[in-house]
């Protein structure tokens, strides 16, 4: 309680401790607490295996040069569904991370192409790109979209999980880009 009478203050977003994974709460003995997605059973399921990419993934870019955001869609599902976490993790969610990506992607090759500076379109000097902020602010914005992602399977995956992420391969698809 401060002096003026009103309560403020209190736990800290993110403070304290950091839940454990579920591998290694199994592998300490401790018992886990496993989200079970139950079918029922007179439901006929067909088995496709990842939901269609919706139409704006695909979409003709104004610069003519190719959108990865399917691409990215798919590897990013492919990774969840080998881990079993495909059905825990929103389409909507892996959508907005592919996108995200993808306009990374976009603003990287744009400050290639331009540079990091450029003219004021009123006094003609020189001043930042605008590439340079949008950049910065997409790859926050991926950062927290995969942490969400990320956190999900962290929490109720059940095996092992080692090797690459998709997020591991940002920096390498933009340098594929650059060659086509």
């Amino acid at each position: 309680m401060a002096k003026d009478g009103t309560a403020r203050g209190g736990a800290r977003v993110g403070s304290g401790r950091k839940s454990k994974a579920v591998t290694d709460r199994i592998n300490e003995g401790e018992t886990a607490n496993v989200t079970v997605l139950k079918v029922p059973e007179d439901v006929d399921l067909k088995g496709n295996d990842m939901p269609e990419p919706k139409s704006y993934m695909k979409a003709r870019q104004k610069n003519e040069k190719g959108f990865v955001a399917e691409e990215i869609y798919k590897e990013t599902w492919i990774w969840l569904k080998a881990r079993g976490c495909e059905r825990l993790v929103s389409q909507q969610l892996i959508e907005q991370y592919a996108m995200s990506v993808s306009r990374w992607i976009q603003c990287e090759e744009c400050i290639s192409e331009y540079g990091f500076l450029a003219k004021h379109p009123t006094t003609g000097n020189a001043i930042a790109s605008p590439y340079v902020a949008m950049s910065q602010q997409y790859m926050k914005q991926v950062n927290q979209l995969w942490f969400q992602i990320y956190q999900i399977v962290k929490e109720n995956c059940t095996v092992e999980y080692q090797g690459g992420t998709p997020q591991d391969d940002v920096m390498e698809r933009l340098l594929r880009t650059r060659r086509s």
